[in-house]
């Protein structure tokens, strides 16, 4: 039997490394993916305000892998986020990435202690610097995407492909009205934004997305208890403007058949852990067992 032998040559660089432990390049929950966007989100200067999407970006991780990534990454306590109103009623998120798993109180914590116009902390061995941006430092869009005034008719926040009228606008219309039904939060969006958050909404709804997808999505966006909301309409345009890909399932190859050992055989229809295969004799729908 041929064996496997592996030989390693490795070079201590002497500048431009940064040390990661081996549980996090080992970590078992966390995919490729997730591990190079944090290692490289981590490797960053000290008070560098790149977003995740963007470092996602510089390391051609995809849409979909960067949102698997990234919630890998969160539910491990890497990375965590927050959405904060700040002055002249704009919306921005703050993200914190760290090298050790935190918990939500321990996030919540190293983020008070940021100013409301930083974006981003990475924390490292060192405290974790505190500090305004320099005045000729430009901020991220990323974080400062929300417009300044909620205007009840304006629609100029729409990109182009929007302007053109979708068949599925009657639907997202619904979707909007139904919004004050989710959370107390949104009883209060302006009637002249309606339209406008239906279109935002339309623009969903034609790449794939289901209106439990959208009412989901804007649930998820809303601050947390306690924090007053202050141009609901305002917010879910802001949630609303990009529109991420949907993830579906891989197409059926046409001709494909079941292997020889299986032929024949069909899905029970009654309850099971994991689907249960059969030869049923005649038209029957239920394995032995069930029946």
């Amino acid at each position: 039997m041929a064996s496997t032998v592996i030989y390693r040559h490795f070079n201590a660089p002497s500048r431009g490394f940064t040390r990661f432990s081996h549980e996090l390049i080992r970590h078992p929950r966390l995919s490729s993916d997730a591990v190079r966007l944090l290692t490289w989100q981590l490797s960053l200067p000290q008070g560098a305000r790149e977003s995740l999407s963007r470092t996602a970006e510089r390391a051609r991780i995809g849409s979909c892998a960067f949102g698997r990534a990234k919630r890998q990454l969160k539910e491990e306590g890497f990375v965590h986020e927050r959405r904060v109103q700040v002055s002249g009623g704009r919306w921005m998120t703050q993200q914190l990435v760290s090298s050790t798993p935190l918990t939500a109180d321990q996030a919540t914590k190293l983020l008070a202690r940021e100013p409301v116009a930083s974006s981003q902390v990475t924390p490292s061995p060192r405290n974790p610097v505190v500090g305004a941006p320099a005045a000729d430092e430009p901020v991220s869009p990323s974080t400062g995407g929300h417009p300044k005034k909620d205007r009840e008719v304006e629609t100029s926040h729409l990109p182009p492909e929007a302007v053109e009228e979708s068949p599925r606008l009657e639907e997202a219309r619904a979707l909007v009205g139904a919004l004050p039904l989710l959370s107390s939060a949104l009883c209060h969006i302006p009637r002249g934004m309606r339209d406008e958050l239906a279109r935002f909404a339309a623009r969903w709804l034609d790449a794939g997305h289901t209106s439990a997808d959208v009412h989901q999505h804007i649930l998820r966006g809303l601050p947390g208890a306690g924090t007053p909301l202050h141009r609901p309409g305002g917010l879910v345009r802001y949630l609303l403007r990009d529109v991420p890909l949907r993830e579906l399932p891989p197409p059926r190859v046409p001709g494909s058949r079941l292997s020889a050992r299986l032929e024949g055989a069909r899905e029970c229809a009654g309850d099971h852990t994991q689907p249960m295969l059969f030869r049923p004799i005649g038209d029957e729908t239920h394995c032995a067992a069930c029946t």
